[in-house]
């Protein structure tokens, strides 16, 4: 893993179509799980129940959220890129594609595949899209691919 340091956001335009890199692997524990199902108030067996999911699931353990996996690409992202001066505020703007192609089973790693796929100037801001493909280590699918909206605000 290397972390991008650039000046500015609108440094950011030279990257577009390049992959910035690879995060750190995350382990995804049955307590995160159950942490975010807590916040979140989704307790659905699949995520919280392990004596249930051994039995019942054809995983035969418990799995993270759709939306935890995808909560953890703020965290992936931080790992790759650091912009030095000009932000007054990120804020995550939304999201163009979410697709969760494989599960994340308790206790797998993941980590984030960022490329950046487009920048544009705003009045007050860069808006930034980056592509981020979650991996699980040793899966054969990405467990979640996402287009991520994030908006620089320069003034």
């Amino acid at each position: 893993m290397s972390l991008l340091t650039v000046e500015a956001p609108r440094s950011l335009l030279e990257f577009i179509g390049r992959e910035l890199g690879v995060s750190e692997w995350l382990v995804v524990t049955e307590d995160h799980i159950r942490r975010f199902a807590e916040v979140t108030e989704d307790r659905q067996w699949i995520h919280v129940d392990a004596g249930r999911a051994r039995k019942e699931s054809p995983y035969r353990t418990t799995i993270a959220h759709g939306f935890l996996t995808l909560s953890l690409l703020s965290y992936f992202l931080n790992q790759l890129l650091q912009i030095r001066s000009g932000v007054k505020m990120g804020i995550n703007y939304g999201l163009n594609r979410v697709r969760f192609p494989a599960p994340v089973i308790a206790g797998s790693q993941v980590r984030g595949r960022v490329t950046i796929l487009s920048v544009s100037e705003i009045e007050h801001s860069v808006q930034v899209t980056f592509s981020i493909v979650v991996e699980c280590r040793e899966a054969p699918k990405p467990c979640c691919v996402a287009e991520w909206i994030v908006r620089y605000y320069t003034e």
